[in-house]
């Protein structure tokens, strides 16, 4: 492990129970961790978590769609904890409705989490990583930004455009040094909410948030000469 002194930065946006708990937990095997969600209570409890274990760990309070709190969260990083070398957007709101059965409000907030903030949240990080010649952004996608069923009339919409975000900046960013990844996590996650709304599912049904975060982990320190730009994750009996 490297020592606190060498330690990079890593901002995981939208940390829940699941996948971004799991991703903060990886990541601060080697880097100091900003931990960014709308909710205090797991930022805080997954903080102390990694400050036991030894990590770097700064909890952040923040609304991913407020450019205002993007500009202030990412200030406070850049003075708490230093300039942020990977960034690991991590969208959660999964809205599940028909066309008619979702309302404007749900489209653009979906859209709003999804896709708006990851758009500021690159723009903030991107000057400091043109100038370095380096960084990582990694997107959080899901089978419906490749595959949709009907019932993703909101959640399909912010997937496809938050993949033709990341399918831009690679373009743009990876000449300059940049390496930005989507990450299609095809099939259900192991996480509390999922257990509780299919308490029937088997173990071998669900990705583990802790393999998701190793594949994170692999985009992330990739030689430059062969790098990933979409990669698909998904259990090994899914159908696809």
């Amino acid at each position: 492990m490297a020592s606190q002194v060498e330690k990079g930065v890593a901002a995981v946006v939208g940390v829940g129970a699941g996948l971004g708990a799991a991703l903060a937990r990886r990541f601060a095997v080697g880097y100091k961790v900003a931990l960014i969600a709308r909710s205090g209570d797991i930022i805080e409890k997954v903080s102390e978590e990694l400050r036991a274990a030894g990590g770097i760990a700064l909890p952040i309070r923040s609304d991913t769609t407020i450019a205002e709190q993007i500009a202030a969260t990412h200030e406070q990083i850049r003075r708490e904890l230093g300039s942020i070398e990977i960034l690991i957007y991590n969208g959660g709101r999964r809205p599940m409705g028909r066309l008619l059965e979702t309302t404007p409000e749900v489209f653009e907030q979906t859209w709003r989490l999804h896709t708006f903030g990851a758009f500021l949240w690159a723009r903030q990080v991107v000057p400091e990583m043109l100038s370095r010649g380096s960084g990582a952004i990694l997107i959080t996608g899901a089978t419906a930004g490749v595959r949709p069923w009907p019932t993703s009339a909101a959640f399909a919409p912010a997937k496809f455009a938050v993949r033709g975000l990341a399918q831009v900046l690679a373009r743009d960013l990876h000449p300059q040094g940049i390496h930005v990844a989507y990450i299609n996590v095809d099939g259900g996650i192991d996480m509390p909410l999922l257990r509780e709304l299919r308490p029937d599912v088997r173990d071998e049904d669900l990705l583990k948030p802790s393999a998701i975060a190793d594949a994170f982990w692999y985009l992330a320190h990739q030689d430059r000469s062969a790098w990933t730009h979409e990669l698909d994750v998904r259990p090994f009996k899914e159908k696809f």
